[in-house]
């Protein structure tokens, strides 16, 4: 059962936590919302594919923000109570550091559960989702919007120009080269005026007034057909249906059953297997980065003059701790050492945390925190 101190520290650590995670939620969603904005408008795709697009890719990031978070969280509560001396009369009430750290070891551990099921279900699947809808702006949109005055890359092979469009979306000055089919000869169109029509077989430029110039190389002719009409097909592109899934798209349960019938997921079972252990251990470091704000406010001696020095202890050492647990998850792409350390730094400051708040860690804390021995 949990107390009525425990449920009023869970609530304030949860508060704050939330506030933070929104904070950073915010900064990452504006930085995310610049990579796609660019796309959308060049595509000419609705707001709503840009908002969707936007959210989609906030899950991934949540395994950094939500540990952090959850840091800033603990940090400033404890360090707010230690201020108003209310954790000296917890103390002298008879409360050890373990059942003070309680509350935020709790809510930690909900918070790792919770980010268990963003990482191994929610992320992959919000990632992969965002990726086909880019693909998708990228391979249907990208060939209904014609940019004016630049050569539009339309699929493989295939080149267009236009000089300009007018209020109706007629286009202007256009220029079409085509190299698609390899067993023929490249070819060119000119034509004065165009416009972008929608079939039941896909998109088609239909092109007035112009003419279609195709070079012989066999013949060393250069032969040229007038037209008042003509048109011309528009690929359409099946990238989304084939494009393979990366490692940290897809769900745990498709990490551990990977298709050994496909060749590229045959040569990529290492970058599975890595993919299955980060998908575990990241969670973990927000139940460490929470011990560690922990073991920094709560044990030691306590000082009047504030606790600023404490406090930087603890942003150190977990900025350490998450660089070095970013190093050794590149290591662990070429070397298996990279994957025990990337454990270690995962585990390690539990266990060393849960010993300096427990009472057994006494007579250390009495030689190294207060430089003195028992008696």
């Amino acid at each position: 059962m949990l107390s009525v101190f425990d449920k009023y520290m869970i609530k304030n650590i949860a508060i704050a936590t939330l506030f933070v995670a929104l904070t950073l939620s915010a900064i990452i969603f504006l930085t995310q919302s610049l990579r796609f904005l660019e796309l959308v408008i060049e595509a000419g795709a609705s707001s709503g594919a840009f908002w969707q697009l936007t959210f989609l890719a906030l899950p991934r990031f949540f395994e950094v923000i939500l540990p952090l978070a959850l840091m800033v969280g603990v940090v400033f509560v404890y360090a707010r109570m230690v201020s108003d001396s209310e954790i000296v009369v917890l103390r002298a009430s008879g409360l050890s550091a373990f059942k003070l750290s309680r509350p935020a070891i709790i809510f930690a551990v909900f918070v790792t559960l919770t980010l268990m099921c963003i990482t191994m279900l929610v992320g992959p699947k919000s990632l992969s989702k965002m990726q086909e809808m880019r693909q998708v702006i990228k391979s249907q949109f990208s060939a209904l919007f014609l940019k004016e005055g630049v050569f539009n890359q339309i699929g493989s092979g295939l080149t267009v120009y236009i000089r300009d469009k007018d209020i109706n979306g007629d286009l202007r000055g256009i220029l079409i080269q085509d190299t698609r089919d390899k067993n023929e000869y490249p070819s060119t169109v000119i034509a004065k005026r165009g416009v972008l029509v929608s079939t039941d077989r896909g998109f088609e430029v239909l092109v007035h007034d112009g003419s279609r110039q195709e070079f012989n190389k066999k013949k060393q002719i250069l032969n040229r057909l007038n037209f008042d009409r003509y048109i011309i097909d528009l690929p359409n592109s099946n990238e989304v249906n084939t494009r393979w899934a990366e490692p940290d798209e897809r769900t745990i349960f498709e990490l551990i059953k990977p298709d050994l019938s496909d060749a590229s997921d045959v040569k990529n079972l290492r970058e599975f297997r890595l993919e299955i252990h980060k998908r575990f251990v990241s969670p973990i470091l927000a139940l460490s980065f929470a011990l560690i704000g922990c073991v920094c406010l709560l044990v030691g001696p306590y000082n009047r003059r504030g606790q600023v020095r404490r406090i930087m202890v603890a942003v150190l050492s977990v900025a350490v701790l998450q660089g070095a647990y970013l190093t050794f998850f590149n290591v662990a792409k070429h070397n298996d050492l990279g994957l025990w350390m990337m454990y270690a730094i995962a585990f390690g400051p539990i266990a060393f945390c849960l010993f300096m708040l427990s009472k057994y860690s006494e007579k250390f804390r009495r030689r190294v925190l207060y430089g003195r021995t028992s008696s």
